[in-house]
């Protein structure tokens, strides 16, 4: 995990051990401290996901991409954003590039595969049309759709609270107590740390 950009994003590398194949999980900032971390590992990346539109969580689209020639992947509904992402960078005053295209869309169910890693993913909209959750081995990266304590904003262009509620009771939850949660900002924590003690689920 590296905490990235002005906004403090959390940005994931997730490395096969045996083919040095990785995915960059949000890349929303810092693109020399991503590059960095994955020279240090002897990592390839191959696979560069949004989980969703936001600027903050894909400002580094182009330069990673160009640098690494890795697959961008996104949901469609959020693709939109992310090659629009210098203007609503500059409303935060913050100097942003528009992302390429992305190489491929994902929806529900579908599996991200690099080296002996699959990734599952779960549409899980609330805090965006486009937002997804990304599952595997007891951890699941869920963007700002739930945090520590707390969840996504909703009150943005897409954004709707009941859906995402009910998408983190629904698809988050019954994923296990003991899987880590990984999200967009702040700490890890855990599906039965949440279930139990976030108050937006009490």
């Amino acid at each position: 995990m590296l905490v990235v950009g002005p906004i403090q994003s959390n940005c994931y590398i997730l490395g096969c051990e045996r083919t040095r194949q990785a995915t960059v999980i949000d890349p929303g900032g810092d693109v020399d401290k991503i590059l960095l971390a994955l020279a240090k590992d002897n990592l390839r990346c191959v696979c560069i996901i949004n989980t969703h539109g936001h600027f903050d969580h894909s400002a580094e689209n182009k330069r990673l991409k160009e640098v690494t020639g890795a697959q961008l992947i996104i949901h469609r509904a959020d693709a939109p954003m992310i090659l629009h992402q210098a203007a609503s960078g500059g409303m935060w005053g913050m100097k942003v590039d528009n992302s390429p295209p992305p190489d491929r869309y994902v929806e529900e169910g579908e599996l991200i595969t690099f080296g002996d890693i699959s990734l599952k993913v779960l549409h899980t909209p609330g805090h965006s049309g486009g937002g997804i959750s990304l599952v595997t081995d007891k951890m699941a990266f869920v963007g700002d759709t739930l945090f520590a304590g707390s969840i996504g904003r909703t009150d943005f262009p897409g954004g709707d609270y009941e859906g995402l509620l009910r998408n983190v009771r629904e698809k988050i939850f019954p994923l296990g107590d003991e899987v880590v949660i990984y999200p967009g900002h702040g700490p890890k924590t855990t599906v039965g740390r949440e279930r139990r003690t976030n108050p937006f689920f009490a």
